[in-house]
């Protein structure tokens, strides 16, 4: 497997950091699905791992949690602190956090291990920072996401266009040996056309594939050829996730 090129995935998200909130329907999905599995838990000391522009550490810090924000992009870890979203801003690596065992009483992650070399050693960090009768919640991508991109893609060349993730069973099994729970959602978002869904992936930064770098731009003809191998629903162009969730409570 390729190691995931973190620089150029931190300069991705960087490069989005202003937009993404405008393009980020997915990610606020998933954080409620993940708060609705976590029930209600107070937590003094939050770690947003991944936070992006801070939209889920400004929530927790609502809610009365001591908020660490931490991304891979400095870019976006600004903008957080522009929005004021946390009380604290760490860039670092989730697969190699800066901070003593046992520090915090959640830690959550909104589709961010995604974006990790390995999803064992990234849980097990997040772990490490949680103290006993704490909890890690986290979601992430599924293989089987964004099957429409695929398929409308092979009109164009032969090249993958979206990032492989892992098996929801590899998923699923990795959770479990850890002591956690999870599973998984599909969640569908509706486009008016092609160009507005791969702008949607565009606005959050997730143009970055893990097999190195999209191509040129695309040309009118092939922008074309994309919108009509896009599958339809109902006169829209569909983005389909399939949604991991996963939940570890610290014994």
């Amino acid at each position: 497997m390729t190691p995931v090129n973190k620089a150029a995935i931190a300069a991705a998200f960087g490069r989005a950091a202003r937009s993404y909130s405008n393009h980020a329907e997915l990610q606020m999905q998933s954080a409620g699905l993940l708060l609705a599995r976590l029930g209600e838990r107070r937590a003094a000391n939050v770690l947003d791992a991944g936070c992006g522009p801070g939209t889920l550490s400004h929530y927790w810090r609502e809610q009365g949690s001591h908020v660490t924000a931490l991304d891979l992009s400095a870019p976006m870890l600004a903008e957080a602190q522009r929005q004021q979203a946390a009380h604290q801003y760490v860039l670092a690596d989730i697969e190699a956090l800066p901070f003593e065992n046992a520090q915090f009483d959640l830690a959550w992650s909104n589709l961010a291990v995604q974006w990790c070399d390995d999803l064992h050693q990234a849980l097990r960090e997040l772990s490490r920072v949680v103290r006993p009768g704490g909890a890690v919640a986290f979601t992430t991508l599924a293989a089987g996401s964004l099957p429409e991109l695929n398929q409308a893609w092979q009109a164009v060349d032969a090249h993958p266009h979206a990032n492989r993730f892992l098996p929801a069973q590899h998923l699923a099994d990795t959770v479990q040996m850890l002591g956690g729970r999870g599973g998984i959602v599909p969640i569908t978002l509706d486009f008016t056309d092609a160009q507005s869904a791969m702008r949607s992936l565009k606005g959050i930064g997730a143009t970055h594939l893990h097999a190195g770098r999209q191509r040129a731009p695309l040309t009118r003809s092939q922008l074309q050829r994309v919108q009509l191998a896009w599958p339809q629903r109902e006169g829209k162009c569909p983005l389909t996730y399939h949604l991991f969730w996963g939940i570890i409570e610290r014994d």
